[in-house]
């Protein structure tokens, strides 16, 4: 069996949340919301998780009573500076998610829909899109005229043709650990954030001619990828996962 690992990052502070708490571990129906992640994760047959942490590290340890690894980002250098902190831990076997700590909503079925589509169609990575009414402030996922991935822009680099595409990044991944392990190598800081960013993985692993695909989540989950940055959100959260039974 193909083994799944998970990288979920919780590094950030999280300055919206009004809080010297790291966002990570704001509850939601009285968990820390990476705990909602990381089960997420392991309902999805993720058998090794690795938090990567870096604000406040001790507390978000403290506050994780399930049992993960963890690897620390000190400095705050992008996303793709995060999971390039745990690429010992994601090596060259199997396959590995990378999620991100504030979407307590996510859930294990979704993961596992993902997870069966990227090995279906032998991916070198795949994507969790969306396609939604209000687009802004997300990366866009642009397809060639036959409907194929051909890579992801984020808001401020979109072109007015791309800034009306309504197909989001989610922010959620699966990767064939090899060719993310090779790419992280790649990943430069070469634009004007001078930060390292993890979609740029995605055009590296394209351009070796492996395969990548964006999966739309059904429109019914929507709410599964919402990532909370306010506490205004974080009570939203709360009241669907209440909905939800959970």
């Amino acid at each position: 069996m193909n083994k799944i690992k998970a990288v979920i990052l919780a590094a950030g502070k999280g300055t919206r949340m009004n809080s010297d708490l790291p966002k990570v571990i704001h509850k939601c129906n009285g968990q820390p919301m990476a705990h909602y992640v990381i089960k997420a994760a392991q309902d999805a047959g993720a058998l090794d998780v690795c938090v990567v942490v870096g604000y406040k590290s001790k507390d978000v340890k403290d506050a994780i009573y399930d049992v993960v690894d963890y690897v620390e980002q000190t400095e705050q250098l992008g996303t793709g500076h995060a999971v390039k902190c745990a690429r010992d831990f994601i090596g060259t076997d199997g396959d590995t998610l990378v999620l991100c700590g504030d979407t307590p909503l996510i859930t294990g079925k979704t993961l596992a829909t993902l997870i069966d589509e990227h090995k279906k169609r032998a991916n070198g990575v795949t994507v969790l899109s969306a396609i939604v009414d209000n687009p802004y402030g997300y990366g866009r996922i642009i397809r060639g005229t036959n409907g194929e991935f051909l890579k992801i822009v984020e808001q401020k680099d979109a072109t007015d043709e791309e800034q009306a595409v309504n197909e989001i990044n989610s922010g959620m991944y699966i990767y064939n650990s090899e060719a993310l392990y090779a790419a992280l190598e790649l990943l430069n800081n070469d634009n004007a954030q001078g930060e390292y960013y993890l979609t740029d993985t995605i055009a590296i692993i394209k351009k070796t001619g492996l395969k990548v695909s964006a999966v739309a989540i059904p429109a019914e989950s929507l709410d599964e990828i919402r990532g909370v940055n306010t506490e205004e959100q974080l009570k939203e959260a709360e009241q669907i996962m209440i909905n939800r039974g959970v």
